[in-house]
């Protein structure tokens, strides 16, 4: 059973004093693929690394993070395009507007968001999306960049069920982790009115830990409470929940 985490920050600095152990535990656990969204420029050089040391189940994303769109936003998005151009990347992300911690960024987090959905169309890449009280903006974006080419992941889906059928009618799947489990988080009394098609599972890890380890750091062996609740959801087994949500991570990745 191959279970795939498609969304974890293992270089965050929560993991330094453990990062082999916590890995070591999701594989034991056959959580064996992990895709790695960026921030900005300065983990750049923590993510090459882990990439180095676990080549066969790391796979790296580009972009700049909406709550790390600041003063100097233009910098860090020529850093992600010069990535872009030098070396593979499997999708650009984690990007999209947060307007949580500061809404004075929307403006250039809207322009961050659309150039480089450009830029993950130029190289043929999926988007993964951070949203966070901005749906109403982010769908604003993705209708004007609507098109064959745009795709990707709506990650830590936390909207309501008519929200999840718009982001689905851009081409995304629906991330779902740990708020999944939550008992006010809501997704979980509509989630299995979607086709499993369209879901596919994430951590976030080192944050949003599922139920019973709520509060706590999450790490992606946690998934594995995820997948628990989906298979309870859609009364199906954790094998055909990991299978089909593993296939739907390859046709996003192209791995």
């Amino acid at each position: 059973m191959i279970i795939t985490d498609t969304h974890t920050h293992l270089y965050s600095e929560a993991f330094d004093e453990d990062r082999n152990d916590m890995i070591a535990r999701a594989l034991n656990a056959g959580v064996s693929r992990f895709f790695i969204p960026a921030i900005d420029s300065t983990y750049t050089e923590s993510m090459l690394q882990i990439e180095k040391h676990y080549p066969e189940n790391v796979f790296l994303m580009m972009g700049l993070h909406p709550t790390h769109v600041k003063d100097n936003y233009k910098d860090e998005l020529k850093h992600v395009e010069e990535m872009l151009a030098k070396r593979k990347f499997y999708a650009v992300g984690e990007i999209g507007i947060d307007l949580y911690w500061d809404k004075s960024t929307l403006g250039i987090q809207q322009e961050a968001f659309k150039y480089q959905i450009q830029q993950a169309k130029k190289y043929k890449l999926p988007i993964v999306i951070h949203c966070r009280e901005a749906f109403d903006e982010i769908f604003e974006v993705l209708e004007t960049e609507k098109d064959d080419d745009l795709y990707g992941i709506f990650h830590c889906f936390t909207g309501t069920l008519e929200q999840a059928h718009q982001a689905i009618s851009y081409n995304m799947k629906l991330g779902i982790g740990g708020v999944a489990t939550f008992k006010n988080g809501k997704i979980d009394q509509f989630l299995n009115q979607m086709d499993l098609k369209h879901i596919v599972l994430e951590t976030d890890s080192p944050y949003l830990a599922p139920a019973p380890y709520r509060g706590k750091r999450n790490e992606s062996v946690y998934i594995i409470k995820v997948l628990e609740k989906l298979s309870e959801l859609y009364g199906v087994s954790l094998k055909q929940v990991a299978e089909i949500t593993t296939q739907n991570s390859k046709d996003v990745f192209g791995i």
